[in-house]
């Protein structure tokens, strides 16, 4: 199974990895440079995070083992992939309790920014072929992928 880790002494909160995200998961076609920052639609699944000290780490979706949020999601739209590990997001089958969102020990996951209806959540770039477009984009290579045993 492959999981997307992090090196946060490596990160210096470029917001690379949150753009390539944003632009993975756009509505509209089009290149990175023609990427809304405004529109509300256009959000990132992760983010970064300042400590006091100065210091960034980045927070994604650990694809937990136990998920607190699929055990605490009551319609069902949260569910562990038994084959890859991901936890993946059914968005029709959301009843926007966010009870996910409270339960999520990491504080990864969100209520959608424009409607307040759906999470928001890392889905590892499920449809594109050369996998999570943050990996790709993190030019510290603070954000990587390791194969690892379920």
């Amino acid at each position: 199974m492959r999981r997307i880790f992090i090196d946060a002494d490596k990160c210096d909160g470029c917001k690379n990895c949150m753009i390539a995200c944003m632009q993975a998961h756009r509505t509209d076609k089009g290149n990175v440079y023609s990427l809304d920052l405004t529109d509300k639609r256009n959000e990132s699944r992760n983010h970064i995070v300042c400590s006091s000290d100065g210091k960034y780490k980045p927070v994604f979706c650990r694809h937990c083992e136990q998920p607190e949020c699929v055990m605490s999601c009551m319609s069902g739209a949260l569910t562990k992939d038994p084959a890859s590990g991901h936890v993946l997001y059914n968005e029709k089958k959301c009843g926007s309790c966010f009870m996910c969102v409270m339960n999520c020990p990491y504080g990864v996951l969100k209520a959608d920014t424009a409607t307040h209806t759906k999470v928001m959540k890392c889905d590892f770039c499920m449809d594109d072929p050369e996998g999570p477009s943050c990996v790709r984009a993190c030019p510290k290579k603070a954000i990587y992928i390791e194969e690892v045993e379920i």
